[in-house]
């Protein structure tokens, strides 16, 4: 299918082939018949991207200063390629769309195939022929509106909150400052509601259209024109002045803040709708005790997964107004004939023209301010909703089947291709002459369509069981989010796959029962987790410095993991499990495979939050080792910080760059030179010399899951307060 989508790093803008979603359970399945273009957002989006990396430094120092605390954990070139590869990807555009169901994913009982409706989400509603949209952010066209009218209405919605913010009453005057797409929708939206409006904006076109709308009188607020607004105001209130003044303008400047002033009451509401300074003029605020709200987007659920990716609605009782019934009653006014957007209409083109489109809008040369992309004739694409096939068994490998001697490169399927797959394990595979990259599978299409141009996979898909599906593959790696984990190793194991799946492997005892299950039913034990550092060369010299003889040593393992974002998925603890089950196998791995023993027992306390914890695990060869998992920490001071203690020896290993190790008068200091090296490369190379020998997998099933085992009971006993047994 077609979509548009533009490259960070280089600004270029493409229309181009990516495969169709696939339908998953929560949403619905929609081939778009109009998406709205926003000549606000977007073209900024657009803007920002063509600037050169000095420009996009500027732009966003947030992620600036996430590449220099980079730099310091993982060193100069590691950090330099992972921002480089997340810039040199395409991004997705688009978030309004209209549009019919083509199929309907498990749990959504209120839409139905054929069914019209208009859909919203800068992740879900793009420029795209189909789109896979969470059944809150997609609602029903009623019957009656045109499908290139409903297309506006997550726009629609937008307005329709700032409205709501203002908590405007029969009688009272509202001033709009700033009369584009979202302005213009605002003034209709207020004269439906029986409110006096006026406008300005530096466009005098744009005054026009909104007097047409309903407006009272708009001008701009040049050569006087703000003095007439002023006296409008004073006329129709009794010189009184503005109950309510809306912000619906964008850009670097003061102006519609400080005209707000002018224009209110004493004690009137400033809503800000746009994306302004808001430089406050203290003293014209402090004397009408103005109050300044913002109005966030759509409505009440955006921005909250639980709302938007779960589909766990708010009671109306509560929240009378989410983001889904903003679109609904925007429609719904629609139907009624109250809202006209023939007026709000530009022009409409074929989204092949996007690129052209797009130039003319940041040229100034479409200065409308509603603009569509139709998809009236979108090129015939195999049915993404249709059932795939059963996956066959094919016969299973065991650890003693070798790969024929001659049998060329490895072929390798990847499902999920993230930062962390993109940056790490990817670039890794993709140095090595002895492995093709087959096929790649992603949730978005976009996404397995990047991973494609930059890796050299034959083929993009959104369709796991077509991946699965392919005997001629020797080995699957998962790296998709945590809750996917257990479910997708089973499959893959099932089909037959020598399977790499990245930490956690299971998120509780009964995914690990699962696991253990399908190997024991298939015979297929051709399994392998990522706990990496086991396999980075500096703890391995160490290792080996130190000696083998570990009974009895007392191990510490500090992890300053650092503070986790505020739209982590990892902060989704009931999907994804702990911050701990999902990254603590680590560092209870690399203990293990240390002292060459297995875990008896786990006892944990949590500080402040359960992302601050100390945990202390015995040992059958009567270890002890405790781990400090911290999120307080310097994010300058080390990540990583291993030390051991055994028969009069001491080791240290500081964050995969420099270790040491004592023993009696003697000291011998290690180091790292060049970039960090975790180990990921080292285990890949051991995971795929085991898939092309047949030998044993690098670590033992046994391993794998004592490893899980501990993790799991470290949050067991978090939960109870008792040590838990393993």
């Amino acid at each position: 299918m077609k979509q548009v989508a533009q490259n960070y790093k280089t600004g270029q803008l493409e229309v181009l082939e990516v495969p169709a979603p696939a339908c998953r359970a929560g949403g619905v399945l929609v081939r778009s018949l109009y998406s709205l273009i926003s000549t606000g957002t977007e073209v900024m989006k657009v803007t920002e991207a063509q600037l050169s990396l000095v420009g996009k430094a500027r732009a966003r120092p947030d992620q600036v200063r996430k590449v220099v605390d980079s730099v310091v954990q993982n060193g100069v070139r590691t950090a330099y390629a992972k921002a480089m590869g997340q810039l040199d990807s395409y991004t997705p555009l688009g978030y309004s769309v209209c549009g019919v169901v083509l199929d309907v994913g498990e749990g959504v009982e209120e839409l139905a195939v054929g069914q019209l409706v208009a859909c919203s989400g800068n992740e879900f509603a793009l420029h795209a022929e189909v789109n896979w949209v969470p059944r809150n952010l997609c609602v029903p066209v009623p019957p009656g509106v045109e499908p290139r009218s409903a297309a506006f209405a997550t726009v629609g919605a937008i307005a329709m909150q700032g409205v709501r913010r203002a908590e405007l009453q029969l009688g009272e005057t509202a001033c709009v400052v700033g009369l584009g797409l979202v302005g213009q929708l605002t003034v209709q939206l207020l004269v439906a509601a029986g409110v006096t409006v006026v406008g300005l904006d530096v466009v005098p076109e744009r005054c026009r259209l909104a007097e047409k709308a309903g407006a009272l009188a708009c001008d701009t607020p040049r050569e006087g024109g703000l003095d007439r607004i002023e006296r409008v105001v004073g006329d129709v209130t009794g010189s009184i002045g503005a109950d309510v003044v809306l912000l619906t303008a964008g850009g670097p400047t003061n102006g519609p803040v400080e005209v707000a002033a002018r224009l209110a009451r004493d004690r009137a509401r400033v809503v800000d709708v746009g994306k302004l300074e808001l430089d406050l003029p203290w003293n014209a605020y402090y004397d009408k005790e103005l109050e300044l709200r913002f109005s966030r987007s759509y409505g009440p659920g955006r921005y909250d997964p639980s709302y938007e990716l779960d589909g766990v609605d708010y009671p109306a009782g509560y929240v009378r107004w989410t983001e889904r019934r903003n679109m609904q009653c925007f429609l719904d006014l629609l139907a009624r004939g109250q809202l006209a957007m023939e007026l709000c209409t530009s022009e409409t083109f074929p989204l092949e023209s996007a690129p052209e489109v797009y130039a003319r809008l940041r040229s100034g040369a479409l200065d409308g301010i509603g603009y569509l992309f139709e998809y009236t004739h979108p090129e015939p694409h195999e049915d993404p909703g249709a059932a795939a096939a059963p996956v066959e068994r094919p016969p299973r490998p065991t650890s003693a089947a070798a790969r024929p001697p001659g049998a060329g490169r490895l072929r390798v399927g990847f499902v999920g291709a993230g930062a962390y797959a993109s940056s790490v394990l990817l670039p890794a595979l993709r140095r090595r002459t002895d492995v093709e990259l087959v096929t790649v599978v992603t949730t978005s299409s976009l996404g397995a369509a990047n991973a494609q141009r930059r890796f050299g996979f034959t083929e993009a898909s959104t369709d796991v069981s077509r991946l699965l599906a392919d005997d001629q593959l020797d080995a699957v790696f998962v790296v998709t989010r945590h809750h996917s984990h257990a479910a997708l190793v089973c499959q893959s194991l099932l089909a037959g796959k020598a399977t790499f799946v990245e930490k956690p492997l299971a998120l509780n005892g009964d995914e690990l029962a699962r696991i253990a299950g399908v190997v024991e039913e298939t015979g297929n034990d051709r399994l392998m987790v990522g706990f990496n550092r086991r396999f980075a060369p500096l703890l391995q010299r160490l290792r080996t410095a130190f000696g083998a003889a570990t009974e009895g040593a007392v191990v510490h393992y500090l992890v300053n993991a650092g503070p986790l974002a505020a739209k982590s998925w990892y902060r989704n603890a009931a999907l994804e499990g702990s911050r701990f089950v999902g990254e603590g196998g680590h560092f209870l791995d690399t203990i293990g495979w240390w002292l060459g023993a297995a875990p008896l027992e786990a006892e944990a306390r949590s500080a402040r939050t359960r992302d601050d914890l100390h945990v202390t695990v015995r040992y059958d060869d009567g270890s002890v080792a405790s781990i400090d998992y911290v999120s307080q920490g310097s994010p300058r001071y080390p990540k990583e910080t291993f030390e051991v203690s055994a028969h009069g020896r001491t080791a240290r290993f500081e964050n995969f760059r420099r270790a040491a190790v004592w023993q009696g008068r003697r000291h011998r200091t290690l180091r790292a030179w060049g970039s960090p090296d975790k180990g990921q490369a080292g285990a890949i190379a051991a995971f795929l010399d085991a898939v092309r020998t047949g030998g044993p997998m690098p670590i033992t099933l046994a391993s794998l899951a004592a490893t899980t085992s501990a993790t799991l009971a470290v949050e067991t006993s978090l939960g109870t307060g008792r040590a838990v047994t393993v």
